[in-house]
């Protein structure tokens, strides 16, 4: 699959308080995860904590390897981009599963148990997600149900076990911004 570059511009203040860009070209990271299922996450921008600072000099904060979740009380926003499922590939073991949410840092949030999950690549995080369909066609599926979500579609995300599958044939372009969350006592080993 072929990734679409995506432009960032950063606003910020200069020294005696006006409104000045302080970036404009290519987000600088992108990262590509899988095969023959691949999705690439172009990082958009990250805080560290809520509210966030915006005074002058205030920078994003510097991060390592990609993360699925935003670091705890801040946010994130991303853009991902979902290959179309091969339904000739290989199924994805539970082991294989958790070696690609490894890979973000979230090895805990894989939820496939094999032969009952309903996608390989269920999985669950303590985050509020907005997920808004930018191009292509998605399939968001829950323990219970599933919909398709087209260009122009927002989902609200609240911290649900849940996975996304791209059987439209066509890639498809989805911005997510997470805010780091807290899940209820009484849900949080569902």
């Amino acid at each position: 699959m072929s990734t679409r570059q995506t432009r960032r511009i950063v606003t910020g203040h200069d020294d005696d308080g006006r409104a000045v860009f302080l970036e404009d070209g290519p987000a600088p990271r992108v990262f590509r995860f899988g095969d023959d299922r691949e999705t690439t996450f172009t990082e958009l921008w990250t805080t560290g904590q809520c509210p966030a600072p915006i005074e002058a000099g205030c920078e994003e904060p510097e991060e390592g390897p990609v993360t699925l979740a935003p670091p705890p009380g801040g946010t994130r926003i991303r853009i991902v981009e979902f290959s179309p499922e091969d339904d000739t590939a290989a199924p994805v073991s539970p082991e294989e599963a958790q070696a690609q949410f490894a890979a973000m840092g979230a090895e805990s949030a894989s939820r496939h148990s094999g032969a009952d999950s309903r996608h390989a690549f269920m999985h669950r995080t303590e985050t509020i997600d907005y997920g808004i369909v930018l191009e292509g066609e998605i399939t968001l599926i829950l323990d219970v149900g599933e919909t398709v979500v087209r260009a122009g579609d927002i989902v609200v995300q609240r911290g649900t076990n849940h996975g996304w599958a791209n059987r439209s044939g066509a890639p498809c372009r989805v911005c997510f911004v997470l805010v780091d969350g807290q899940f209820d006592p009484a849900l949080k080993d569902l």
